[in-house]
């Protein structure tokens, strides 16, 4: 399935941002958004993501398929890798599998540390099997 973007209008403060974007991606196809800070980019996904309401444009074929992970990891500090994996199963009552997001994200040998005791690669890796385990549909490892 497609996604499909078009004629896309966002504002933000009730000033506009974005006018007429319009592109579309096939599976396994990536879009590059590049700009200066405030140009729209973070705008742009959070809206396609269905966070944002648009002023104009359609968005096609996102539902229940897009998963934005914004700067922030949500990863609890404290907790080791296995209890964020778990904490945020329970949170949104998601039947996810904690054992295949640790394999999928080779997160296996971590799985008892603190995520604050992460590396940057590796609390990516833990943000990315937290969306995993919380039910987003269609995210892998591959």
């Amino acid at each position: 399935m497609t996604l499909s973007v078009t004629d896309l209008s966002v504002s933000r403060g009730g000033v506009p941002v974005l006018e007429g974007v319009s592109f579309t991606l096939a599976d396994g196809a990536a879009l590059v958004l590049r700009g200066p800070n405030g140009s729209g980019k973070t705008t742009l996904l959070r809206t396609v993501a269905g966070l944002q309401v648009p002023l104009a444009g359609r968005i096609e074929g996102a539902e229940d398929r897009i998963a934005y992970a914004g700067h922030l990891d949500g990863l609890k500090p404290t907790l080791t890798v296995r209890e964020n994996l778990t904490f945020w199963s329970a949170v949104f009552g998601a039947p996810g599998s904690i054992e295949a997001a640790l394999t999928a994200f080779d997160l296996e040998a971590l799985a008892a540390r603190a995520a604050g005791a992460l590396s940057a690669g590796q609390k990516r890796r833990l943000g990315l099997a937290r969306l995993l385990v919380t039910g987003i549909a269609g995210l892998g490892a591959g």
